[in-house]
C-alpha cells in the first residue's frame, strides 16, 4: 500500500510534534523515512537519552504530545523511537555532516543504516517548529 509522496502538511506536523517531544528529550536526529518494502512513511526520533530502560515511557510521551496537538495529519503509529546510537540514526546523522546547514536534508538512496529505503527527509538542526 502506497502512501505517496511525504506532504507539507505531515512535515509540518511531525515538526510541531518535535518540538513538543524534544521539551522532554534532547533529539540528536529526526527524520522521516519510506521504506522500500513497506511505502509508508515513518518518523525517526533518535536521543541518546533513550534506552531499553525508558523507551516504554517514551512512547507514552509520543502518545500524550498527539493527543495534545490534536493534528489530523501526525499519527503516533507513524513515531519509531530509537537510541542516538542505533544504525539508522547514525546514517542519518552522518548524512547531515555531510549536508551541515538549516535547510531539510532529502535522500534518494538505496540503502540507510542498512534498511532498504525509497525516501529520507532529514529535519535540519534545530528542529523548526511551523506556526499552527
Amino acid at each position: 500500500m502506497d502512501q505517496g509522496p511525504l506532504v507539507s502538511e505531515q512535515i509540518d506536523a511531525g515538526a510541531r510534534f518535535l518540538g513538543e517531544f524534544q521539551k522532554y528529550l534532547p533529539i540528536q536526529i529526526s527524520f522521516w523515512l519510506k521504506e522500500s518494502d513497506e511505502g509508508e512513511w515513518n518518523l525517526y526520533v533518535a536521543s541518546d537519552q533513550i534506552t531499553d530502560d525508558n523507551f516504554d515511557v517514551a512512547y507514552g510521551e509520543v502518545v500524550r504530545i498527539a493527543g495534545q496537538l490534536r493534528d489530523p495529519w501526525f499519527d503516533t503509529f507513524q513515531v519509531k523511537l530509537a537510541g542516538a546510537n542505533d544504525p539508522i540514526a547514525q546514517a542519518a546523522l552522518d548524512i547531515q555532516r555531510r549536508y551541515p546547514g538549516r535547510i531539510p536534508t532529502r535522500f534518494h538512496g538505496k540503502t540507510l543504516g542498512g534498511m532498504s529505503v525509497d525516501e529520507v527527509y532529514i529535519y535540519p538542526p534545530p528542529i523548526p517548529v511551523p506556526a499552527q
